[in-house]
C-alpha cells in the first residue's frame, strides 16, 4: 500500500506559530488541481488562508473547525456546479481535489483536517457571506493545514466483509 495513504491522518492538534508558507501552499493547490475530474471540467476554486482573523471567524462560524485554533493555515474549496456538460458530479470531483491536498501534505510533513460544508444550507450560506463567494459557487469544505502536533493512531482497516466480487 502507498506509504502517503497510509500516513494520512486527520489532525487536529498543529505547532502553533509555525506557518505555512504561500510555496507550500501553492504547491498543496497544484497536486489538488491534478485531481480527476469528470469531463476534465475541473470545477473548482481554492481560497487560501493564512490570516489569524480569517481563520477565527471560521471557528466562529463552523464549530466542527475548531483545529484552525492553532493551524496556521486553510484552504477552502469552492465548488464551480456546471450548468451544462457532467452536471451533477461537482462533489465527487471536489473530493478528489481535496483528497489529493490530503495525500500531497503528507508528503510535505504538514498535518490536515477535513472539515466538510456542502450540503449543510447555513455553513454554505456562512462561509459565502465571510469570504464574498457569490451564489453560483459552494464553499464545498475547509482544509486545515499546519504543522501536527499530535500523531493519532491508524483508523480503520481492510475489511473483507464489505467487498462483493463479481467474476
Amino acid at each position: 500500500m502507498n506509504e502517503l495513504i497510509e500516513k494520512r491522518r486527520s489532525i487536529r492538534k498543529f505547532q502553533s506559530g509555525k506557518p505555512v508558507t504561500r510555496e507550500q501552499l501553492n504547491q498543496l493547490l497544484e497536486a489538488a488541481m491534478l485531481a480527476p475530474s469528470a469531463r476534465n471540467a475541473r470545477p473548482w476554486e481554492f481560497i487560501a488562508i493564512t490570516k489569524r482573523e480569517v481563520l477565527s471567524e471560521i471557528i466562529r462560524i463552523h464549530p466542527n473547525t475548531r483545529m484552525l485554533e492553532t493551524a496556521t493555515a486553510a484552504i477552502v474549496v469552492v465548488a464551480l456546479p456546471p450548468s451544462e456538460g457532467p452536471v451533477g458530479y461537482f462533489p465527487q470531483d471536489c473530493s478528489a481535489a481535496t483528497q489529493n491536498i490530503l495525500l500531497e501534505a503528507v508528503s510535505m510533513g504538514l498535518g490536515t483536517c477535513w472539515c466538510g460544508v456542502y450540503p449543510v444550507d447555513d455553513k454554505i450560506a456562512s462561509l459565502r457571506e465571510l469570504l464574498k463567494i457569490p451564489e453560483s459557487k459552494i464553499p464545498f469544505n475547509v482544509i486545515a493545514i499546519g504543522i501536527p502536533d499530535e500523531t493519532p493512531d491508524r483508523r480503520g482497516s481492510f475489511e473483507q466483509a464489505r467487498v462483493t466480487y463479481v467474476e
